[in-house]
């Protein structure tokens, strides 16, 4: 007799039963097997009159749940039926998450049917579909976890409550399909609150004076080509010029009690005929200040961060992002025509990374960039709601780099690899050492002065940013050398 693996996708069956050998057989159970009902029409008809039946949710009597069987889940129930008799053992190997245990509980509770005491039923769980981690599980079975299983069930039902009434008012206010649930009509709330105060928002003008400058060619020789820069007014005599965070934003006015210059149209022009003028240049350093500075890698990926990540640089939505991920994650069909899953579980809040992870992440750091970029780091989350049951999402080896597995992969799933695997390796590397300069520029008209500020930074190690370049946060060009004192002039 065989031990029957169940599984939620077919594609990860057939990939798990190349690692098991013959004395295993896999099936699928194509995701839920069992959920509430969509309408009180699924209900049994002694229900369908109840006044919770189109929740599905008995709300009077403790917050029971009652359970259908879709039509499709139906006929894949009965398949697995007819195997667990001739089956010596049912491993229920579904996504090791909430999600994945609440499977794991329904299908045990159809397939088995009373049969729970003639057929051991186990729990396996995996973070990666590799063959060791595979056989790892399989000697190390559990229990089902039925906190999970119920933590699991608290959130539908919470998703069923907050979102039947309010996907019909999605449906007429954005577009038909749109569901709602414990999550959405918090966000939906947000996104009203947003909404309504910015229509209370008054514009208001300002204007800003930047100046394009240069430093003679004598006062930094060598930097023919970085001797240009730009610097922002910030002040005028004894006052501030102001920005954006000096207005109201419901009036449209400055704030009370604000000492900041307000600059229009005119004044603005007024001040840059005044600092071109004669009288003004050149313009003067009036000082320049210089700190060191640190960057430090971000951490491995969770689920929330590898789709915002995606979405700022690939441009891919939340739901394609875990698709494609779902799909490294089930296996890739590499050299030999063996499939093998590239990334490690990819629903998790976790940023930690395992003893094996580490120690390949160095191995690879040392050999390709040198000891110098090695930082062994150890990530924990501070979310304190964080459930960290899995690791965070990185390649299964890291030593298999994008270039290695291009050509088995789509242009999609590749760009995603890389993006993972980029992130695991920088967040094992050592900081990067910059320097910030900040310099201040005076333009002196008929005893006003007018201070220009420019800042920039020099990268003086990379580190990390070998691998990881920072996106969506600019860092300020580089500065040509200049002295307290030096004359500066505009373009």
């Amino acid at each position: 007799m065989k031990k029957l693996v169940i599984v939620e996708s077919p594609a990860k069956a057939k990939t798990i039963e190349k690692f098991l050998g013959p004395e295993y057989r896999v099936e699928a159970s194509y995701g839920h097997v069992r959920d509430l009902p969509k309408n009180a029409k699924e209900m049994p008809e002694a229900r369908r009159k109840e006044p919770w039946a189109d929740f599905g949710v008995d709300v009077d009597n403790g917050f029971k749940p009652h359970y259908v069987v879709p039509p499709d889940s139906k006929r894949r129930i009965e398949q697995l039926k007819k195997l667990v008799p001739r089956a010596s053992e049912l491993l229920l190997a579904t996504d090791e998450d909430r999600e994945g245990e609440s499977i794991s509980w329904h299908v045990m509770e159809l397939v088995t049917s009373g049969r729970k005491s003639s057929i051991p039923v186990r729990r396996i769980v995996f973070h990666e579909i590799t063959k060791p981690a595979v056989e790892a599980a399989l000697a190390a079975p559990r229990d089902l976890d039925m906190r999970l299983v119920e933590a699991q069930e608290a959130r539908r039902i919470l998703d069923r409550l907050y979102g039947y009434s309010l996907s019909p008012v999605l449906w007429k206010k954005v577009r038909r399909g749109l569901s709602a649930g414990r999550v959405q009509s918090v966000a939906l709330r947000l996104v009203v609150d947003r909404e309504r105060e910015r229509w209370r928002f008054k514009v208001a003008e300002y204007w800003r004076v930047k100046a394009r400058l240069a430093v003679p060619a004598e006062a930094a020789p060598g930097e023919d080509e970085d001797r240009e820069f730009a610097a922002d007014l910030v002040k005028v005599g004894d006052k501030r010029v102001a920005g954006s965070s000096d207005f109201d934003a419901a009036t449209g006015k400055a704030k009370a009690g604000s000492r900041a210059l307000v600059l229009d149209e005119k004044t603005a022009r007024s001040v840059v005929v005044d600092c071109l003028s004669a009288d003004a240049i050149p313009w003067r350093v009036a000082s320049v200040a210089t700190k060191p500075a640190r960057k430090t890698p971000p951490p491995p990926f969770t689920t929330s961060t590898l789709q915002q990540a995606a979405s700022n640089r690939l441009r891919m939505s939340p739901k394609r992002t875990m698709r494609i991920a779902q799909q490294l994650y089930e296996g890739v069909a590499l050299g030999g025509g063996d499939r093998e899953g590239l990334v490690t579980y990819m629903r998790t809040d976790s940023v930690t990374l395992s003893r094996k992870a580490l120690g390949d992440a160095k191995r690879h750091v040392v050999r390709a960039y040198g000891a110098e970029y090695h930082k062994t780091r150890q990530y924990k989350t501070k979310s304190k709601a964080a459930q960290e049951a899995h690791e965070a999402i990185r390649p299964t080896e890291v030593g298999r780099t994008p270039d290695q597995v291009a050509r088995f992969l789509n242009k999609d799933q590749l760009a995603l690899y890389r993006l993972v695997w980029s992130r695991t390796v920088a967040s094992q590397m050592a900081d990067a050492r910059v320097e910030r300069t900040t310099a201040s520029l005076s333009a002196t008209v008929q005893g006003v002065e007018h201070v220009f500020q420019a800042r920039g930074t020099v990268v003086r190690f990379d580190g990390f940013l070998k691998v990881w370049a920072e996106r969506g946060r600019k860092d300020d060009p580089r500065l040509p050398s200049m002295a307290e004192g030096a004359e500066i002039w505009p373009e």
